[in-house]
């Protein structure tokens, strides 16, 4: 899996010019899923994701995680995260999963945040056109990828 996690004061997915999910202060995370993954990249990642320390103290130093902040969570399915951009001027996607296998380990994903979290968190809406916007805060942009996690 890979993640891209920004730390947002705002975000929204919008479908069909309707806004269907809206945080405040929190993380905006934009999810790729391949064929490899299994239960324990959900369960590293999740956790990895809530405890990150990514916001600022009382002492402006990044010191608390989103679990500390009780910040909001707004997760996002992307298969373009594993474009192959190799040869040629079109990405190939073939590494991205398909929905078959994709669909079950993105909602898992989603349990695995609100258990960790402790609270809901919003999504977009997994093989959907949909316009994300946010505010980046800092701004601040981590990638992981839990193939890289040794």
């Amino acid at each position: 899996m890979k993640a891209v996690i920004q730390r947002v004061t705002r975000g929204s997915v919008t479908i069909n010019g309707i806004v269907k999910s809206s945080i405040g202060s929190g993380l905006l995370i934009l999810l790729g899923i391949e064929d490899a993954d299994s239960k324990d990249d959900i369960s590293w990642l999740s956790s990895r994701i809530v405890n990150l320390r990514i916001f600022n103290d009382e002492n402006g130093v990044m010191n608390l995680s989103l679990k500390d902040i009780g910040g909001d969570l707004l997760l996002i399915s992307q298969f373009t995260l594993y474009a192959s951009t190799k040869k040629g001027n079109r990405p190939s996607y073939i590494k991205a999963a398909k929905s078959e296998t994709a669909v079950p380990l993105y909602e898992k994903m989603i349990e695995q945040l609100q258990f960790d979290l402790g609270k809901s968190i919003q999504t977009g809406e997994f093989g959907t056109d949909m316009k994300v916007d946010l505010l980046n805060d800092g701004p601040v942009t981590i990638i992981i990828d839990t193939k890289n996690r040794e």
